[in-house]
């Protein structure tokens, strides 16, 4: 597979047009630490490298087409109802906002290879609910765990407990998946029990049985088994890593997951990038990486820190331009793709759903070649000449949203009588 085309490279744009034109089994390990729906502005501090980016985090419609919800339903019939009633229970932000992330997980999970994880960085505003939907996406057989990232500091509360943990949760693609187990050194007061020291430098300590015999037990050499629950430290502006950005994890939470759910060798994806902590982490560990960012601001961040880390990368992409899958067998449209197309359509318009005749009909890209379709069978439809045409180079939910906006103003005439 020609995976190097996509490796290394830090991509600016829209996360779900570059998953789009990504290959399906390409990754071993997606570590992503999306918006949480907060309902917060994240700004970096004046004089601080990361100074001038900042992102909202707030959801409404206008950030996802409503009428995705019927692209889902065609796949996902269950997750499109467990969003419709998240919508009714908590609020319609809270719909927009998994709407939002249920398009791209979709995509990871087909790019993200069969021995391969997800680990989704979240906070208790969402976790439960993006646990609902990663059920669902991956199965709730591959979800592997909840994991507690604990930290100090900030101020106190008069009406709650203080807020100082975040959710990560691991899901596998598969049961057959990469898991290398990860140590953390025993305490001080472990190591002075096995306080003896054989003739091989081992420690152990000494236990006296009920019949007078004495027993040796070892020290284990490669430390403490990890538990679910991680005590890190969160950046402050003291750290030697911390660029400002907001929301910047600490490198040791990154080296902890990368180790233990990919090899040397392996490609780690961040589509969530931010300032690109997952992507040094991976090149330290010697992975290779892909990562995604939206914001230009934290692009040119991404791109100084990358440059300057150590001179490690002395090589790595930077662009805008939206990949193409090379996976895919590319078909040009031509009259045998458009008689299949009539024939599975029933000659109908994919888009209005009416009938017509295929000299009436045109050939065209679900998922637009801008926005990361390519030129394969599963992505061509036969529209009619008039749903082409306002269509456009957009995506299928905004000819939908247009039709549906038509058939509303067609009723209210009919109802009214004008």
């Amino acid at each position: 597979m020609p995976e190097d085309n996509f490796t290394n490279t830090l991509y600016t744009n829209d996360n779900l047009f570059i998953l789009n034109g990504l290959n399906s089994d390409l990754v071993d390990l997606i570590y992503l630490d999306p918006p949480f729906n907060s309902k917060r502005t994240y700004s970096a501090p004046i004089g601080s490298k990361a100074a001038g980016s900042s992102f909202k985090d707030m959801w409404t419609w206008q950030d996802v087409n409503e009428a995705y919800l019927d692209t889902l339903a065609e796949n996902y019939p269950a997750l499109t109802d467990f969003i419709a009633s998240t919508g009714l229970m908590h609020s319609k932000a809270m719909s927009a906002y998994l709407t939002y992330m249920a398009q791209r997980i979709i995509e990871m999970h087909r790019i993200l290879k069969d021995t391969g994880s997800l680990y989704l960085h979240c906070d208790p505003t969402a976790s439960h609910y993006l646990k609902g939907l990663l059920d669902e996406i991956f199965g709730r057989k591959n979800f592997q765990n909840e994991i507690v990232w604990c930290y100090t500091g900030g101020t106190d509360s008069a009406k709650h407990w203080q807020k100082k943990h975040d959710v990560i949760l691991f899901y596998t693609k598969s049961q057959d998946y990469i898991f290398n187990k990860v140590y953390m050194p025993f305490a001080d007061a472990t190591i002075k029990r096995f306080n003896k020291i054989d003739n091989e430098g081992r420690r152990y300590k000494e236990n006296s049985l009920s019949d007078g015999r004495i027993t040796k037990t070892y020290m284990k050499d490669d430390g403490k088994l990890i538990p679910d629950y991680w005590n890190i430290p969160i950046l402050n502006k003291t750290y030697k890593e911390a660029t400002g950005y907001p929301t910047q994890k600490p490198l040791a939470l990154l080296q902890r997951i990368i180790k233990a759910s990919s090899n040397e060798g392996d490609i780690v994806m961040d589509p969530f990038c931010g300032c690109a902590t997952t992507c040094v982490a991976a090149q330290q560990l010697g992975r290779k990486w892909i990562g995604i960012d939206i914001e230009k601001q934290a692009a040119s961040i991404l791109v100084e820190r990358l440059s300057d880390d150590a001179g490690m990368f002395k090589k790595f992409v930077h662009t805008e331009i939206i990949p193409q899958r090379t996976d895919i067998q590319k078909v040009e449209p031509s009259k045998p793709i458009k008689e299949r197309l009539y024939k599975e359509q029933n000659g109908k318009c994919n888009g209005c759903g009416n009938d017509y005749l295929m000299k009436d009909m045109e050939i065209d890209h679900i998922i637009p070649k801008a926005k990361g379709g390519g030129d394969y069978y599963e992505n061509y439809q036969l529209l009619c000449g008039s749903c082409n045409r306002i269509k456009g180079a957009k995506p299928m939910e905004y000819l939908r949203i247009k039709i549906q906006t038509r058939k509303n103003l067609l009723q209210e005439k009919i109802t009214f009588g004008e």
